[in-house]
């Protein structure tokens, strides 16, 4: 006797190379990037593109987050070189001060055109 299909599966679809196969008349929506589309990462580009610069417990206030949280994702941001990173001492007290570069506000341009493109062609249907 066959295997029972789970319900999810029935009307899957064909699929091709382990993804669903797109409807042939589906329009083609630009690919996002992943590395702002997170959360957290994108709130820290957005938060830096309307200020000069930020301090590590501005962003942790403004996104709601825990120093771990925030630690880990600005590392990724600083990786690809979305944002710079700054440690200087204000007397005795360390302090964190965060930029967005230039390449950070090209991609976030960049991101929020792709988004609103998504948004344009989910109206339109």
């Amino acid at each position: 006797m066959g295997r029972a299909v789970p319900e999810r599966q029935k009307h899957a679809g064909p699929r091709v190379a382990g993804h669903a196969r797109p409807p042939v008349d589906a329009p083609q929506l630009p690919e996002l990037d992943r590395l702002i589309h997170e959360r957290i990462r994108l709130g820290i580009v957005s938060a830096l593109a309307t200020n000069e610069s930020l301090s590590f417990n501005d962003l942790k206030r403004i996104l709601k987050t825990t120093d771990g949280n925030l630690s880990v994702h600005a590392r990724k941001l600083e990786e690809a070189q979305y944002i710079s990173c700054v440690k200087f001492f204000e007397g005795r007290v360390p302090r964190t001060e965060y930029r967005l570069t230039a390449t950070g506000r090209r991609a976030l341009t960049e991101y929020l055109n792709q988004m609103e493109e998504w948004i344009r062609v989910t109206r339109e249907e």
